[in-house]
């Protein structure tokens, strides 16, 4: 597939990239991992670290891989730890391959930070470049490889192997735990009668805050903060050291994928052969990847009482169908969703779901309810648009 151009994954500009560079001669696939090492000087790791059943960070594919490579060398390599792999991972491949190889090598660890539906700006125009290395070859070799993506200023940052690999899980920590913060903030505001979105706007403004990631929702998803978040939890206890924030972070994001059903539950009563339309599959905007995504647990708890599912995303549908089958229903737009539904659930905040025709779903709906588990609208908006409006830390 990816000889022919084709991307199995949606990711926006991705295709393109891959097409023109492989046309060009300058992008080349391989089934064959002994030619692609000893064709190569510098040899990146990216392979999957999926979470074990304790939590933490499964290395066996990373070290299967570092030991292939070791077989294959034919002279110096650079071999690059570029997933997320916990503290001492470096450690552990730079052991695997001396057991298998007489040639000289350098491990250097080099997490990546692109976000999903972003990843190649994030690539091509970074905020930092972290690169954890030992010896002074391997730093000059990486340095040259990334100067062509921060002449615009942004840092590569040379540091010891270990601080390397947990800047990866710290900063993905954070992140999540600015999340679960606020969901907790507007869990709290619709207890007490307040609007979170005053609240975020106010503390954002302080310039030691900042805005991003102040948005609350139905719990965050994807392939990293789950996975990373509870890793970190895991090694941290593995060292001694017991995570209490991030363990609240990890909790209080389990339950809020909840919240959105349960104020469904709360309102609409026995939800029993209702027709509930969902907008939204995915984990986040701009790709159609459902890994840990709120959705699931939605359906899954809809279904669950009875009710009947119809939804739409851009991209996600058929990750979907792998997932739900023949159990729900999948509409060809967001529209079509609508159809005598007893009311609609918004899940991911997709740039095509924030303007829609009001009058249309209303005349399409069987009841003009909506649970907005994003905040797209405004409560007065919705209430001067006929609707019943349910949003995320809003009276």
């Amino acid at each position: 597939m990816l000889q022919k151009g084709k991307i199995p994954i949606y990711e926006p500009g991705l295709e393109e990239l891959v097409r023109r560079n492989t046309a060009e001669g300058r992008l080349t696939f391989s089934t064959s991992l002994p030619t692609a090492v000893r064709d190569s000087q510098v040899i990146f790791i990216a392979v999957g670290t999926p979470q074990d059943e304790d939590g933490s960070a499964d290395l066996k594919h990373v070290l299967g891989v570092a030991r292939e490579i070791a077989k294959a060398m034919n002279g110096y390599k650079v071999i690059v730890d570029k997933s997320t792999v916990p503290v001492g991972t470096s450690r552990k491949v730079q052991e695997v391959v001396r057991r298998e190889t007489k040639h000289p090598f350098s491990v250097v660890s080099n997490p990546e930070f692109l976000k999903q539906g972003a990843a190649i700006d994030d690539f091509l125009k970074p905020d930092r470049v972290v690169i954890g290395a030992d010896d002074e070859r391997a730093t000059e070799l990486m340095l040259e490889l990334y100067s062509p993506f921060t002449r615009t200023g942004a840092p590569i940052m040379v540091m010891d192997c270990a601080s390397a690999e947990l800047s990866k899980y710290a900063a993905n920590s954070m992140l999540a735990t600015r999340i679960s913060f606020m969901n907790e903030v507007a869990n709290l505001c619709e207890v007490v009668g307040g609007d979170v979105d005053h609240v975020r706007k106010a503390i954002g403004s302080d310039r030691r805050i900042g805005t991003s990631f102040l948005f609350p929702g139905c719990g965050y998803g994807g392939s990293c903060f789950p996975k990373d978040v509870q890793a970190m939890i895991r090694f941290a206890a593995d060292a001694g050291y017991q995570f209490k924030i991030l363990q609240s972070v990890d909790e209080v994001n389990k339950a809020q994928k909840s919240r959105l059903f349960a104020k469904m539950k709360k309102q609409l009563g026995s939800l029993k052969g209702k027709t509930i339309a969902v907008w939204g599959l995915s984990f986040k905007p701009r790709t159609d990847d459902m890994r840990e995504a709120p959705s699931i647990p939605l359906i899954e708890a809809l279904l669950a009482a009875g009710a009947k599912v119809r939804a739409y995303d851009p991209e996600a549908t058929g990750v979907a169908k792998g997932i739900f089958g023949k159990r729900i229903t999948y509409a060809a737009n967001n529209y079509d969703a609508l159809k005598n539904a007893d009311a609609l659930a918004i899940v991911t905040e997709w740039n095509e779901f924030r303007r829609p025709d009001f009058a249309r779903m209303r005349t399409l709906m069987r009841a003009p309810i909506v649970f907005d588990g994003r905040n797209l609208f405004t409560p007065g908006q919705m209430k001067q648009n006929g609707f019943r409006y349910y949003s995320i830390g809003r009276s």
